[in-house]
């Protein structure tokens, strides 16, 4: 199976992903070095996610960040556009829901926070993404973006560069269902604005205040911002 180009045509990136869902969890712990799990912990933390409040977990995957979502009593929905990847994780107790991150089946001001965690950067067009998470988030509701991003120091970035082009490729054949998929995600990192092209991006799409805090050096940002009232 052919991987997904660059130009992010939705139908590619869907049967990618449906190819992934298999050894997706496992093979992320594994290329991350067990940093997965602690950067999904900070998001969480960032977003704030209170009990009782209904936070979307946008491109969950196979839900395992929604798992953390709802552990401090949030009512998190998983919600992705591949089947795929929702089926590997029907195991998990939390809701999950079939949809496009350009055309969310749910009405307008639905959720009291909405998160993507290395989701946005998959959409043909993230502002319209990032519009319509506005759209169905109540006023004064918060956003998170935890993504991949630009190394902050000079060391770093550059073994992260040989890492995404060299190593992961290598690892991925051996622990990922579908290793196109790591390739398809070593060049679209290399493509994806820094945090501050991003930070800007998130602010002229529907939200505001916009910031970001660096994980691992900034190999990961978790930009926030919050509709406004």
């Amino acid at each position: 199976m052919g991987r997904a180009g660059l130009d992010k045509e939705p139908r590619e990136v869907r049967r990618m992903f449906d190819g992934a869902g298999g050894h997706y969890d496992l093979a992320n712990t594994v290329l991350s070095f067990g940093q997965d799990r602690r950067w999904r912990r900070r998001n969480t933390k960032r977003l704030g996610a209170a009990k009782g409040e209904l936070v979307l977990d946008l491109a969950a995957g196979t839900g395992v960040s929604t798992v953390e979502l709802a552990k401090n009593g949030a009512y998190a929905v998983s919600c992705d556009f591949s089947l795929g990847m929702l089926k590997a994780g029907r195991g998990r107790d939390v809701p999950m829901v079939a949809g496009d991150g350009l055309n969310l089946p749910f009405p307008d001001e639905t959720f009291d926070a909405v998160t993507i965690s290395y989701g946005l950067r998959n959409l043909n067009d993230p502002r319209a993404g990032l519009e319509e998470m506005a759209r169905v988030t109540k006023p004064g509701g918060r956003l998170t973006v935890n993504e991949f991003s630009t190394p902050t120091v000079p060391v770093a970035g550059a073994v992260y560069k040989e890492y995404l082009m060299r190593l992961l490729p290598v690892v991925a054949r051996a622990v990922a269902t579908n290793p196109e998929a790591y390739v398809y995600l070593a060049e679209s990192i290399r493509q994806w604005p820094d945090q501050e092209e991003l930070a800007a991006l998130i602010n002229r799409s529907g939200w505001a205040d916009c910031g970001w805090q660096n994980l691992t050096f900034g190999v990961v940002a978790i930009h926030s911002a919050t509709k406004p009232e």
